[in-house]
C-alpha cells in the first residue's frame, strides 16, 4: 500500500502533475506540519487525504499509459502486416488470354497517392496493382468506369476491365450471326475470315449451308438477305447494283473492251457475237465445245470454235417474292463458223466488272485464235488471258478513281444523288480491287502460276515482245 507508506513517513512531498499532463510541469513542495496536536490531527487527515488522492491518481496514470503501450504495440504490428502483405503482392496472374485474379486488399499507414483520383490514400484499404496503388472504389473498368470488385477482371495493354465489357469490346463477333464467336474446347477463339474482305464467321457456317454470293464471295448475313437467281445462285444487293442480266445489257461493256484492245493496237478485226447466257446454258456449250481449257469448279466464260444452238438470255429478268429472280425470257441462237471464234458466252447476273473481266479474258482467247497463234500450253494460253483481265480491271479502276474525284468537285448534282453515287462507285472500286486480288492469288497451275509468269513477262519486256516471244516458242520469256 504506497499511500500508507506516504502517511508515515512525516517528511515533505514533491508531487509533480506530469503524471497527469505531459504538457507541462508544475512541481508543489509540501511543509512539514507543526508539533500542536490538534493541528497535527488536521494535518495528519489532511495527508490521507493527500496520499489517497495521489495513489488513486498514479492508479489511473498507469493505467493510461498501459492503454498507450497497447494501442501503440497494436498500430506497429498492424504496420508490420501491411508491409508484409505490401512485400508479398506478386503481378496478378495472367489466365485465359486476358483474364486475372484478384489482389489481396493492404491497409495503408503511410503517404500514398492514389492512382485513379491523384489523392492520398490515408489508413484503410488499398489496392497495389500496375505498379500504383489505388483506392478500392479507384479501380474502374476502363469501358463502363465502374469500379471493378469481380473475382476475375480482363486487361488490353494497361487498361482494367470487366469481362464482360471486355468480351463486349474485343471479343470477336460473327458478321454472319452476330453472336459472340465461340471459344474452343482448347480455350482458343477459332473463326474463319475472308482473305480479302476480313469477314469473319463461326466455323460452322461452313457446314450449314450459309449461302455465299456468287460474286464476291462473302456469307450472307442473317439479317440480310441475298437475291437468288433461277439457277440457284445467290447474290448480294452491292453487286446486283451493277449486275449485268440480259444480252442487250451487256453489248455497251463489250464495246468499252474492244476499244480497250484497240488502244493496245490489238484490234479484233471480225465481228464475234457476245452471249449471255444462264449456267446450264454454259455448261451444255462447254460440252459441245473440243478445245479449250476450263476454269473449275465453276466456268462463267466461253470463247467459241464449234457451231451450236445456244439459249441466249433475251430479256432481264424481274425479282419476284422472297427476293427471288422469276426466269429470264431466253431464245435460240444459232452459232454458224465463219472464223476461228462463233461467240464469246458469259453467265449473266454478274457484277459489270467482274463481267467486263471475263468478256476481257475471253476476248484475249479470240484474239490468239483470230491471229494464227498455234496450239498453246494451257499455262501460257490461259496465262496471258488472265494478263490482259488485270489489266483492264485495273483501267477501270483508275478511270472510276478520276471520274469520282471530278463528280465530288461538281456542284451542280444535288447532294442526295452524289451521296448515292459515291457509295456505289466506292463499293464498285473495291469490288474491282477484289477481282484483281483473285487473279493475283489463284493457286491453278493454268490460271495462277500463267497469269504470275506472264505478268512478270509483260512487265519486264512489255506485251507487244512476250506476245511475239509466244508467237515464236510457245511460251513466256524469261
Amino acid at each position: 500500500m504506497g499511500w500508507l507508506t506516504k502517511i508515515f513517513k512525516g517528511s515533505s512531498h514533491r508531487i509533480s502533475e506530469s503524471e497527469y499532463n505531459s504538457k507541462h510541469v508544475d512541481n508543489r513542495l509540501w511543509e512539514e506540519p507543526s508539533t500542536n496536536l490538534e493541528v497535527y490531527a488536521q494535518n495528519e487527515n489532511e495527508d490521507i487525504d493527500r496520499a489517497i488522492a495521489l495513489s488513486l491518481l498514479e492508479e489511473e496514470d498507469r493505467k493510461a499509459r498501459a492503454k498507450e503501450k497497447n494501442l501503440h504495440l497494436e498500430e506497429d504490428e498492424q504496420l508490420a502486416r501491411a508491409l508484409q502483405e505490401s512485400l508479398n503482392v506478386e503481378p496478378p496472374p495472367l489466365q485465359n488470354g486476358n483474364s486475372y485474379h484478384p489482389f489481396p486488399f493492404v491497409y495503408s499507414s503511410g503517404y500514398r497517392i492514389c492512382g485513379g483520383c491523384h489523392n492520398e490514400i490515408g489508413h484503410g484499404r488499398f489496392l497495389n496493382f500496375m505498379g500504383a496503388v489505388w483506392h478500392p472504389n479507384c479501380f474502374k473498368c476502363h469501358a463502363c468506369h465502374q469500379p471493378i470488385f469481380d473475382y476475375e477482371f480482363s486487361m488490353s495493354g494497361n487498361q482494367p476491365y470487366h469481362k464482360m465489357c471486355y468480351k463486349e469490346q474485343y471479343h470477336p463477333k460473327c458478321d454472319v450471326c452476330k453472336q459472340f464467336i465461340p471459344t474452343g474446347a482448347n480455350g482458343l477463339i477459332e473463326y474463319r475470315a475472308h482473305p480479302f474482305w476480313l469477314q469473319k464467321y463461326c466455323p460452322s457456317h461452313e457446314m450449314d449451308r450459309t449461302p455465299r454470293c456468287c460474286s464476291c464471295e462473302r456469307m450472307e448475313p442473317r439479317d440480310t438477305k441475298y437475291v437468288k437467281l433461277d439457277d440457284g445462285r445467290k447474290i448480294c444487293l452491292e453487286c446486283l447494283d451493277s449486275a449485268i442480266m440480259d444480252t442487250s445489257e451487256c453489248q455497251p461493256l463489250y464495246l468499252d473492251i474492244q476499244e480497250f484492245y484497240e488502244g493496245l493496237n490489238m484490234r479484233v478485226a471480225q465481228k464475234v457475237p457476245l452471249l449471255l447466257v444462264e449456267r446450264q446454258a454454259l455448261n451444255d456449250a462447254m460440252e459441245g465445245e473440243k478445245h479449250g481449257h476450263h476454269h473449275l469448279p465453276e466456268t462463267r466464260g466461253l470463247c467459241l470454235s464449234e457451231e451450236q444452238t445456244i439459249s441466249t438470255i433475251l430479256r432481264k429478268p424481274r425479282i419476284g417474292a422472297g427476293n427471288r429472280v422469276m426466269e429470264p425470257l431466253t431464245e435460240p441462237f444459232r452459232l454458224t463458223r465463219r472464223c476461228e471464234v462463233t461467240a464469246i458466252l458469259i453467265l449473266y447476273g454478274l457484277p459489270r466488272l467482274l463481267t467486263g473481266s471475263i468478256l476481257a479474258h475471253e476476248m484475249m482467247h479470240a484474239w490468239l485464235r483470230l491471229n494464227g497463234f498455234r496450239t498453246l500450253r494451257p499455262d501460257v494460253e490461259e496465262g496471258i488471258c488472265q494478263v490482259l483481265a488485270h489489266m483492264w480491271i485495273e483501267s477501270e479502276i483508275v478511270a472510276g478513281s478520276a471520274s469520282t474525284s471530278v463528280a465530288s468537285t461538281s456542284a451542280s448534282s444535288s447532294s442526295a444523288t452524289s451521296s448515292k453515287k459515291g457509295k456505289r462507285s466506292q463499293f464498285e472500286r473495291k469490288l474491282g480491287e477484289f477481282f484483281k486480288h483473285q487473279i493475283e492469288s489463284d493457286t491453278s497451275a493454268a490460271y495462277g502460276d500463267g497469269f504470275r509468269a506472264g505478268n512478270r513477262a509483260v512487265r519486264q519486256y512489255g506485251l507487244k515482245s512476250t506476245l511475239e516471244h509466244i508467237r515464236m516458242t510457245g511460251s513466256f520469256p524469261y
